[in-house]
């Protein structure tokens, strides 16, 4: 898919087609991370939810791996 770089205000912005949201799951209003990768000159947007999800599933993680730890340093 080509798109078109608009001017809005001082700004620049590509339209993302209804498509793309909805295989994406996002929504007009959702938190978006756009990444920039220098060397391949790409430019990466994925929602914000994913960030946070891979966040949560490293904490959850973190917690199984040193729960006995994390326990006794409650006690404390």
């Amino acid at each position: 898919m080509t798109q078109k770089v608009l001017k809005v205000g001082s700004s620049a912005a590509v339209t993302i087609s209804k498509k793309s949201l909805k295989e994406l799951g996002l929504k007009i209003g959702d938190e978006v991370r756009v990444n920039i990768n220098h060397k391949e000159k790409l430019v990466i947007i994925e929602p914000a939810h994913q960030v946070k999800k891979e966040l949560l599933d490293w904490t959850e993680q973190f917690i199984k791996t040193y729960r006995p730890a994390l326990l006794a340093l409650a006690k404390k």
